[in-house]
């Protein structure tokens, strides 16, 4: 199947198909976030593990277990956003194949594309509300006790 080469159709079916493109960006941009905070909580849940370890005081212990609780769900959902993630990232790599093809080819495929798009939206979403979630409880895992004391 030979492909029309009509410039106006390809330009076209380029422009099209760049739009998606900036959503890839910030896609991008997500995921090296996630993988900071993934790399942060691992770093954090080597330390609670090494000090709890050489422990004996059983209140560090159970604080210990109990940051690693944490640690461990925090790790869950960061994980799930940068799974959420790459799924927009394919999502709108695929809408974009589509549109490109819909545009410079006989195919109508519209339908796909707009699925395409709108998972990949609601991929990125779902990755913003777990990046939401792992900051809560992050925060929620300070010990401001410690700070009022003078």
């Amino acid at each position: 199947m030979a492909l029309p080469i009509d410039t106006s159709t390809i330009t076209h079916g380029i422009q099209l198909a760049v739009a998606p493109v900036f959503l890839l960006t910030a896609v991008s941009g997500m995921i090296a976030a996630a993988v900071g905070r993934l790399a942060r909580i691992i770093d954090r849940a080597r330390l609670v593990e090494d000090s709890a370890r050489h422990s004996v005081d059983e209140a560090l212990l159970a604080r210990a277990y109990r940051e690693l609780a944490e640690l461990r769900l925090r790790g869950r959902l960061v994980n799930g956003c940068i799974a959420l993630l790459t799924s927009c990232a394919f999502l709108i790599g695929l809408t974009i194949i589509v549109l490109f093809l819909g545009e410079t080819t006989a195919f109508q495929i519209d339908r796909l594309a707009v699925t395409g798009f709108l998972l990949g939206v609601g991929c990125f979403l779902l990755a913003l509300l777990c990046f939401l979630a792992e900051t809560f409880i992050a925060t929620r895992l300070l010990n401001f006790d410690l700070l009022r004391r003078p």
